[in-house]
């Protein structure tokens, strides 16, 4: 069926697919009828992501974001895409006077780096056709400010400059580039943070719709930027936060 919210037919690139929101959009992505090119650095879990994945074609890759050279060989493996979603991410929370450098590069590799690379590596192989859509997801920590999240806010916000400037670069090619920037999500994140699960409830009342958000709820926006609804659409970042960042 020829419909605008479809994306059947599709390849599209997911990294960061071993759990939580990259998880939610392979499969999102595979129900659609996308061909799915899904990568991460865990195999087992990948493997768990593609059991949980409708319709056949779909490629695991095992791949670190950070490595040139997983980076090099995930290139040359790839068909030419009409859709990448870059959401491999990190986060290490704590008071800016007891940052490590090495902490600042775990994150800033991961979060900021990696995506840059990558898109280098692609566009200068020719795997992005004309017409495509490139996802970053990026944080609503780019705007919205939260003590312990120095470096992780400036990787975001870094992330949403970059495809603006992308999105220009881009245009001519009918190449779109957008964000998607969560509120709290419950996924590896917030499983992984020092806060307790008090620390969350207490903040999760403060949600306008009353709830934090589920990964589905990440991957459905990531469909709508994918497909072709949101062809007129390009350098924007898509809040999906609950109503979080308007109060």
């Amino acid at each position: 069926m020829n419909h605008p919210f479809y994306i059947a037919n599709k390849k599209v690139l997911i990294t960061g697919a071993s759990s939580g929101i990259g998880r939610a959009m392979a499969i999102a992505c595979s129900e659609m009828g996308a061909t799915v090119y899904f990568t991460g650095r865990n195999a087992v879990a990948l493997a768990d992501t593609r059991n949980r994945m409708q319709g056949e074609g779909h490629q695991l890759i095992v791949s670190d974001s950070t490595s040139k050279y997983d980076l090099e060989q995930l290139t040359a493996g790839l068909p030419e895409l009409d859709g990448i979603v870059c959401n491999a991410g990190v986060n290490r929370r704590m008071l800016t006077q007891y940052l490590k450098e090495q902490d600042m590069d775990m994150i800033l590799n991961t979060n900021l780096k990696a995506p840059m690379q990558l898109m280098k590596h692609l566009l200068k192989a020719k795997k992005v056709q004309s017409g495509a859509s490139v996802v970053f997801v990026s944080s609503i920590a780019a705007h919205h400010s939260s003590i312990g999240d120095g470096v992780y806010s400036a990787s975001k916000g870094g992330l949403s400059s970059f495809a603006k400037v992308l999105a220009l670069e881009l245009a001519s090619k009918k190449i779109r580039v957008n964000t998607i920037q969560p509120g709290m999500v419950r996924s590896g994140l917030t499983e992984n943070s020092p806060l307790t699960e008090e620390d969350y409830a207490k903040d999760e009342q403060r949600y306008p719709l009353g709830r934090y958000g589920k990964p589905e709820d990440v991957a459905n926006a990531a469909i709508f930027l994918l497909a072709d609804a949101s062809q007129w659409i390009t350098g924007i970042d898509l809040i999906v936060d609950g109503g979080i960042s308007i109060i």
